[in-house]
């Protein structure tokens, strides 16, 4: 249950002594290692300020104290690119805790933007949690919501670059809840702000309630807010047209108000312009600067040399100049949920395929003024619709850029297949809507399709070698790498031996039997790999890459040992597995492998 009072200061030892509860807790009989460990672990509890709720179990949290999750590609639903460089975009189905945890290994630090559109709980049939709706009777109800959300935002966190922001829609429902959830896991300090989007463009009628439901709510934080203001994100750039009315020789420009803006701090002094006007106001920065400015030509005052005085910038400094997002953000701009329902209806030629999807105009600003870069890796893993791909491939197409997209959803009711999928699918190909209207298809995109798939966490010599064979798509998606080659130098592979990948531009080996290192060794010896070292991950039962076979050619590979990176990496986000009372045994297997190691063009 949750508990609505946030408190600060309060301590268990003022009712209670918490020493002499530990102490008969460890000598109690009855308790296995784990329940007692978590019982003092509570005792030993000590919160001085935050939201306290009851966690509850999620049935896929338990399943993953026994199961690591691995991504499996849907070769049939691949839409592939015949455009040089086309970024490849991911769909995911499954539960998004175990995407999540798989991506934990492909893309930790590698995420620049996430938007996600988390159910809002609101107790009418929008949140599943095991199996089941939780309505608004549920007296577990916020905490069930509290503890789905904690699990995922806290690998979310870990995707996140240090520049990375995420955007999180939600409404009134859950608003407080989540603002002091991501204050605990993103820091306070790094909370960027809270958006109010209007999302209807006509006016409420919900006889309910005294006041009418018309915007939602984005709250925005960043991974590190000091890395993400010296890299220059959130702002808007400037629309303007660029002239040269004065022959400025540093070329065309335009300016913008050096007066402040009534949601804006700065400096108060007096100007006096070269008309003799006289202007006392807040300014956007201190005296010093502006008369640097106005001694560097770079402060223009128009209507004839009476107006306010304006700063210039020019054509070359464009990214770098712009205004700070403000947090309401009206329909006009941003779009409304009518009109999404109305894009959705154009794409699939029918109505109600998605309840409330995201309008595209909302998604792109949200991209926009996170990161000015435009080649982000971007992140949905609540997709629904698929609007942030659509968004993130429709600004691609705006401004030549070469964005990434993620997008994780399951298939309840068919939605990533026939919803998240197939809308896509059309954007990309094109499509014609209900009026005969062609859109033309944003073909410069490639879009594959995975699916989550289980192996066990037990690390017997079999399961470790299933998890790196089940491996490569994961390997792929952490490489962007994704064209296979046949052979390898002058031999031909066998693919349950090892694969190669290379695109003209990276290398990628996997090895999933060691015995053939010395082969693949002496094969390197001969091959030129250009300024680019070949990428190795090999089998190994341990953490050695087996780097003494490689010595004499050091200088062309950089080895990478699996399992145990993948290991590494689903430690850190794994919940811990129940304990047992034996410990089992490793499953010894006996290893032959064809004599024939390689087929085809030689012989070794």
């Amino acid at each position: 249950m949750l508990y609505p009072n946030v408190w600060e200061g309060a301590t268990m030892s003022s009712t209670i002594n918490k020493a002499e509860l530990i102490s008969k807790l460890q000598n109690l009989e009855g308790l296995t290692v784990e329940e007692r460990s978590n019982l003092i672990g509570l005792l030993r509890q000590h919160k001085k300020y935050g939201l306290v709720w009851e966690d509850k179990p999620e049935d896929v949290e338990e399943r993953l104290r026994e199961e690591l999750p691995v991504l499996c590609e849907v070769k049939d639903k691949a839409i592939l690119s015949d455009a040089p460089d086309a970024p490849n975009h991911i769909l995911i189905e499954g539960d998004n805790l175990e995407a999540l945890t798989a991506l934990s290994y492909t893309h930790e630090g590698k995420i620049d933007v996430i938007y996600i559109d988390p159910p809002y709980n609101t107790g009418n049939k929008d949140f599943v949690y095991n199996d089941s709706f939780v309505d608004t009777e549920d007296s577990y109800r916020h905490s069930k919501w509290l503890s789905f959300m904690n699990k995922r935002l806290k690998i979310a966190k870990k995707l996140l670059s240090d520049k990375g922001v995420i955007f999180i829609s939600i409404d009134d429902n859950e608003q407080a809840q989540l603002k002091l959830l991501c204050h605990e896991i993103f820091g306070e300090k790094n909370f960027q702000g809270h958006i109010h989007w209007r999302r209807r463009h006509n006016q409420p009628n919900d006889k309910t309630k005294m006041i009418g439901l018309v915007a939602e709510h984005i709250l925005v934080y960043s991974k590190d807010a000091v890395a993400l203001k010296e890299f220059g994100v959130g702002k808007i750039p400037l629309t303007a047209t660029f002239t040269n009315p004065d022959n400025d020789p540093r070329g065309p420009w335009a300016s913008k108000p050096w007066k402040t803006g009534s949601d804006q701090g700065g400096s108060t002094y007096t100007i006096v312009s070269p008309k003799g006007d006289v202007f006392r106001d807040e300014w956007m920065g201190d005296e010093n600067t502006f008369d640097q400015l106005l001694e560097d030509k770079r402060i223009y005052f128009p209507n004839n040399g009476h107006g306010f005085p304006r700063k210039k910038y020019y054509q070359s400094e464009r990214e770098e100049e712009g205004q700070c997002a403000c947090n309401w953000w009206p329909h006009e701009q941003f779009g409304h949920n009518q009109g999404a329902n109305d894009l959705l209806t154009a794409i699939f030629g029918e109505k109600n395929k998605f309840s409330n999807p995201k309008p595209i105009e909302l998604v792109s600003r949200l991209i926009k003024i996170a990161n000015i870069a435009k080649n982000n890796r971007i992140l949905d893993f609540f997709a629904g619709s698929g609007t942030t791909l659509h968004a993130t491939m429709q600004l691609n197409a705006e401004d030549g850029g070469h964005r990434q997209c993620i997008l994780v959803t399951n298939n309840e009711n068919n939605i990533c297949e026939e919803v998240t999928y197939e809308r896509n699918k059309r954007v990309i190909n094109g499509y014609t809507t209900p009026k005969g209207v062609e859109v033309a298809g944003l073909k410069a995109n490639t879009l594959r399709y995975y699916k989550t798939d289980y192996i066990s966490r037990d690390r017997t010599q079999k399961n470790m070698r299933d998890l790196v064979a089940a491996a490569t798509d994961l390997l792929c998606i952490k490489e962007d790498l994704y064209e296979e080659q046949k052979t390898f130098g002058r031999f031909k592979l066998k693919p349950q031996l090892a694969r190669y990948f290379n695109n003209g531009k990276a290398h990628m080996l996997i090895i999933y039997r060691e015995e053939l290192i010395d082969e693949i060794t002496a094969e390197i010896k001969t091959m030129d790999f250009g300024k680019m070292r070949l990428k190795i991950y090999v089998f190994s039962p341990g953490r050695y890459p087996f780097t003494d076979n490689f010595r004499e050619v050091e200088d062309k590979v950089e080895l990478v040992a699996l399992p145990a990176a993948i290991y590494d990496a689903y430690q850190k986000v794994l919940p811990k597995r129940k304990e047992k009372l034996f410990e089992e045994e490793e499953e010894q297997v006996e290893t032959k492998i064809p004599a024939d190691l390689f087929e085809g063009q030689g012989a070794l």
